[in-house]
């Protein structure tokens, strides 16, 4: 979790576009006056909204797009509303009310389960804490019940054993994120950036001793003083009216007496005037550079100049910062630039991370240099432009979204908590569309200018967290009266019959598929979804990964990273500048199996971007400056990779369940060995594109605005005279590979771990498989859902993991199924035990898939369709699934037939596929505090090897 979310800028980038009829070309800022300018879009979200007696505000934005209703209920508080010595208590709050109320004993989570909800979840920042989750448009009685019991009666629900067990997860969630490499950071930065005892100079997961320290009469002061509807905000959004939200929000919400109303930290941005900076060493690869300022607050018009500035500096590939230290003077693999806004006051944040061999002060010189030009002179009107081009489509692709983290309901949500207006969008548009270069000269300028602070990360011994003693918060006081001018209405719901019961579901509607062919023999496949004014394309290819059998591990990863860095008539950086210029997002890579290639398009646009596409798939030109920057930075991630620990295990299974020689015996990742992508050549790179990025076999799946009468046209001239070069070569046939006879267990030493990450998999049947959607199901009974046994278990019975988790890979052949837990580095031994256990109780049939496990499973997949296919993304997911895999065209109606058909027993059989003597265990942590425990376990023979697989001496 990051400390501080960019609040304002994801209201603007689901705001935009409803009423958008076309883009025309933004006003030229420095030519026509601020005063006189209008902006180019009409945009909105319609909303109306409305207040119930006990001051909760409702909002409601109709969608009728698909059958679901986005629920989501924001609580104006958050981290700076908590007193020194308790910090992280709002989000541990936020942890607890998903641990049932006085009505409803249980996970919060299992009911929406069964009704098949979609993007559920709850997050807490600085400033807010959020629940939000789609259910289907017959389940909001359901939800409304089940969020209005949590705020109307929860404290009788909250035990000392639910206090201990949630702190527990937390506890674990903060281990989870300083165990990472640079994990540590932003505590720091923090800390440093604000004055002692300022509401954001606190991460928002707290302190660990503060934590600790938390009581259940904490517990009864925090919910009785925030979490009255006087200070919350709900939002309905989708397939509903204002008079069902106003009638239902009475009905379950009107009744929840009010709080007291509570005032606000004021507002205070803290600028500095003075440059700081602190270095560090950690358990890196490469030295990284954080620099940051304190910058304007949320509804300041500075916010949204820092924003374009920032996207000038260092949002893009053409970026100044990216220009200067990645292409020119190559002191950098990464750079980016971003400015955060929240209710006290902003972030603007710049991260740089610096090229092996590469001298930090070099590249700080570099950086002070860009910083001293644009605030001396400000962007030119074409990069202004360009970044307002960027704001514009990612606000125009971002209206999809009803719900979820971003969706359109939390744009409204955040709006009316923050400014107290849903619509304050509308404000924050009108700025940044009239925005000149003078605007941001001045805005920069005036945050910018002075009081930096610095954090130079470099490779070295890993420091650990030293926290400082957790202060005694002040003398417990009364909660402050309730606010006497609300009042509550009698609604006469019986929470004594529990949660009302969903008896009936939206019918599942997949876009029907429609064919053609191009002069070439390329297959397209188009769904339409008129409506929002973009186009997305996919191009199917074979090859992937499997292709480099034989040659270079992560050819076909790196070629397919390639073809965006430079085409036909354009460099790598005047390839950018155009994409960005049209509004489209272009790309592509591979997987197991093959390879894909898209474009997102605005309509308007169309025609110029597939040109662009085509000439990104027919010309790339492997410029060999380009190839040996790229190989830099991707030698930099391979290594970054194998710092991360949950990335280091997924490098290691592969290789290790395949065996040597397997087509799949690489990284999950693709990405190959720094020996590997070292010895590549321009030739390979052609050769490879010539073998498998070409027309012939392949399929492009389009989801969009469009007509199959609109579109051919467009793809035969830009992509109807393409043909292959020379023979396409054959997709790599994929043996199979007998499992291992016993169970083999590799540790990986990652000294100074505060966690242990623990991976266990094993080969199963392909994604191809007749009984595929059962083993399927049979996975998710044992760790597909939150519910699951392995989470259920690790995380809300145990505490001693922050989630635990397993999954199957798709894949034509023999596909991996992995199971997963971080772990508390003292409790290592003790949660593989319990994930042998759990493994091997359900598999054996010792303990089978129970009729209500699968009947939740059944329940979740089958009533998640509606609301699973919202996005044309995820239907283009679900049709290149139907061309990768070769399935019927109705195959997502046929997968849930199957689901329906399912019993227990078929469930129980399929897990049979999952066979404890055959497990292969990959296990990352410190081997000075676990190995000797895991020894113990007699799990099967021990091997230590270091992050490439080779073996190591053993710890002694």
């Amino acid at each position: 979790m990051t400390p501080i979310r960019r609040p304002r800028a994801s209201a603007l980038a689901l705001a935009v576009g409803l009423a958008v009829a076309s883009l025309s070309p933004l006003y030229a800022p420095d030519v026509v006056a601020k005063e006189q300018a209008q902006p180019a879009l009409v945009a909105d979200i319609a909303y109306e909204q409305f207040t119930l007696p006990n001051g909760l505000r409702v909002i409601v934005h109709t969608d009728r797009k698909a059958p679901i209703v986005a629920v989501n209920l924001w609580y104006h508080v958050g981290a700076k509303n908590e007193l020194p010595g308790r910090t992280g208590f709002a989000h541990l709050f936020e942890h607890l009310m998903f641990q049932g109320s006085e009505n409803y004993q249980g996970e919060f989570f299992e009911p929406f389960e069964l009704v098949g909800a979609t993007d559920q979840n709850g997050t807490t920042n600085s400033d807010r804490t959020n629940y939000f989750q789609n259910v289907p448009t017959t389940a909001l009685d359901m939800a409304l019940w089940m969020e209005s019991d949590r705020m109307g009666h929860f404290l009788g629900a909250v035990t000392q054993e639910l206090l201990d067990e949630q702190r527990g997860v937390v506890q674990n969630e903060k281990r989870q994120g300083e165990n990472q490499p640079y994990g540590q950071v932003f505590e720091r930065l923090l800390k440093a950036s604000y004055p002692k005892g300022h509401p954001y100079s606190w991460t928002t997961i707290g302190s660990m001793s503060d934590l600790s320290a938390a009581s259940l009469d904490d517990v009864q002061r925090f919910f009785k003083t925030w979490y009255g509807p006087n200070n919350a905000v709900l939002v309905l959004a989708g397939d509903i009216d204002v008079a069902t939200a106003r009638e239902k929000a009475m009905k379950y919400f009107g009744d929840i007496p009010a709080g007291p109303t509570m005032a606000q930290p004021k507002v205070d941005p803290a600028p500095r005037t003075t440059s700081t900076r602190d270095t560090f060493t950690d358990k890196v690869p490469q030295a990284r550079i954080y620099r940051a300022w304190n910058t304007a607050e949320y509804g300041k018009a500075d916010v949204e100049h820092l924003q374009l500035l920032a996207q000038v500096l260092g949002g893009s590939r053409s970026s100044r910062l990216d220009k200067r230290l990645v292409f020119e003077d190559k002191l950098a693999d990464n750079v980016s630039a971003a400015a955060w806004p929240n209710l006290l006051g902003g972030l603007f944040f710049i991260q740089v991370d610096v090229k092996q061999g590469v001298d930090v002060a070099a590249v700080e010189k570099a950086l002070d240099e860009e910083l001293a030009k644009i605030l001396a002179d400000g962007p030119t009107a074409a990069e202004l432009e360009q970044a307002r081009t960027v704001y514009k489509a990612g606000f125009v692709r971002g209206i999809e979204r009803i719900g979820g983290f971003g969706g359109k309901a939390d744009a409204l949500a955040e709006c009316a908590v923050f400014a107290g207006d849903p619509g304050c969008f509308r404000d924050s548009l009108r700025t940044l569309e009239t925005a000149t270069a003078k605007d941001l000269l001045t805005t920069g300028r005036r945050w910018l200018s002075k009081g930096d602070h610095t954090i130079v990360v470099t490779p070295g011994e890993r420091v650990p967290t030293v926290e400082e003693p957790s202060v005694t918060p002040p003398a417990a006081t009364a909660v402050p009266a309730a606010d006497p001018k609300y009042t509550v209405v009698e609604t006469g719901v019986d929470r004594s019959k529990g949660v009302p019961v969903t008896e009936t579901f939206p019918s599942l509607a997949f876009p029907a598929l429609q064919r053609a062919e191009l002069s070439n023999g390329m297959k397209v496949i188009l769904a339409e979804r008129p409506g929002l004014p973009v186009v997305q394309m996919n191009l199917q290819l074979n090859g992937g990964y499997a292709a480099d059998l034989g040659g270079k591990l992560g050819t076909s990863s790196f070629t397919m990273g390639m073809l965006d860095e430079g085409a036909g008539e354009y460099d790598a950086l005047t390839f950018g500048d155009r994409a960005e210029a049209l509004g489209a997002n272009l790309g592509s890579s591979a997987n197991l199996d093959g390879g894909s290639a898209y474009l997102s398009a605005l309509k308007e646009n169309l025609d110029e971007s597939v040109a662009l596409f085509a000439t990104m798939l027919r010309e790339p030109r492997f410029d060999q400056k380009e190839i040996e920057r790229v190989r830099q930075s991707w030698i930099a991630g391979i290594k970054q990779e194998k710092a991360r620990p949950n990335a280091a295990a997924l490098r290691l299974l592969p290789p290790l369940m395949y065996g040597e020689n397997h087509p799949y015996a690489i990284p999950f990742s693709g990405s190959g060995t720094e020996a590997s992508i070292a010895s590549l050549t321009r030739d390979d790179l052609v050769a490879f594109h010539q073998r498998w990025v070409r027309p012939e076999g392949a399929t492009l799946v389009i989801v969009g605005d469009t007509t199959l009468a609109e579109i051919t046209p467009v793809l035969e001239k830009h992509l109807g005279s393409w043909k292959g070069e020379g023979e396409a070569a054959a997709q790599a046939a994929i043996p199979s590979v007998a499992l291992p006879a016993k169970p083999r267990v590799f540790l990986v030493d990652q000294p100074g771990a505060i966690q242990a990450n623990v991976y266990v998999g094993q080969l199963v049947p392909s994604t191809r498989d007749d009984q595929a959607t059962e083993l399927e199901i049979a996975n998710a009974v044992l760790g597909g859902e939150f519910s699951s046994r392995l989470n259920m278990n690790l995380r809300e019975d145990k505490g001693w993991a922050y989630g635990s988790y397993s999954f199957v890979q798709a894949a034509l052949g023999q596909r991996p199924w992995i199971a997963f837990a971080a772990v508390q580095i003292d409790k290592t031994s003790e949660s593989i035990a319990e994930l042998k256990r759990e493994i091997t109780e359900y598999t054996t049939g010792q303990v089978p898939a129970a009729a209500a496990e699968v009947a939740k499973i059944q329940a979740t997949e089958i009533r998640s369709l509606p609301g699973s296919y919202e996005t044309a993304n995820a239907v283009l997911g679900a049709i290149g699934g139907i061309v990768r895999y070769q399935r019927p065209d109705d195959y997502v109606v046929r997968r849930r037939a199957e689901i329906e058909a399912l019993t227990p027993a078929v469930v129980q059989q399929a897990a049979k596929a999952i066979q404890p003597e055959a497990l292969t265990w990959v296990i990352v942590g410190d081997l000075s505090k676990i190995e000797a425990g895991v020894r113990a376990l007699d799990l099967g023979e021990v091997q230590v090897v270091d992050a490439d697989g080779k073996p190591v001496a053993a710890a002694k």
